[in-house]
């Protein structure tokens, strides 16, 4: 066996802090619901995947009237999701900022040039406090399953089990988030 990190549905997933009714909340299933329905018309029509549809939607150069809605679908998506959290005082902008700056010396050499790695998103301020909202979330809900006296096993030994989440067992179904069934 590898030690490689290895992201599993029960440590990333099931303990996701999300927000309270989330999969009840009618503004994030319509930010959802509008944001995924374009983006597979806007598939269809341009025959292309999720690769190449990214690819435009993070290029600074495109400009396109689909992409621009995209974007914007993307945005409202993002304040749906913030206002579902009641963090109403961050202010998603994204902007186009580069994932990573890497010569490689042999394409310069080469003479040959790769397209640079550019990502529409949150600036890192703000994805950082995202991040760090749902950190301290996360460990004040293990702190409120803690004293409930859920997450520990008649042996007394800690397992996970986060807000809401019901035992797996045969009779449990996989559900997706925003109503999409597998």
């Amino acid at each position: 066996m590898k030690d490689d990190t290895v992201y599993t549905p029960s440590d990333c997933f099931e303990t996701f802090p999300f927000p309270e009714r989330f999969e009840t909340d009618p503004a994030l299933e319509e930010a959802g619901r509008a944001y995924y329905e374009f983006r597979a018309a806007l598939m269809v029509k341009n025959d292309e995947g999720l690769t190449k549809t990214y690819s435009r939607f993070h290029d600074p150069q495109e400009q396109s009237p689909d992409i621009l809605k995209l974007r914007e679908l993307h945005a409202a998506m993002d304040r749906a999701v913030l206002d579902a959290y009641d963090w109403n005082d961050l202010q998603p902008t994204c902007e186009f900022l580069l994932d990573y700056e890497e010569e490689d010396e042999e394409e310069e050499s080469s003479g040959r040039t790769r397209k640079k790695p550019w990502r529409y998103r949150w600036p890192d301020v703000l994805r950082d406090e995202v991040l760090a909202r749902l950190l301290a979330l996360n460990q004040q809900r293990a702190e409120e399953e803690r004293l409930a006296g859920q997450g520990v096993r008649e042996e007394g030994v800690p397992y996970k089990l986060g807000r809401g989440r019901k035992r797996k067992g045969p009779d449990a179904e996989a559900t997706l988030p925003l109503g999409f069934e597998t």
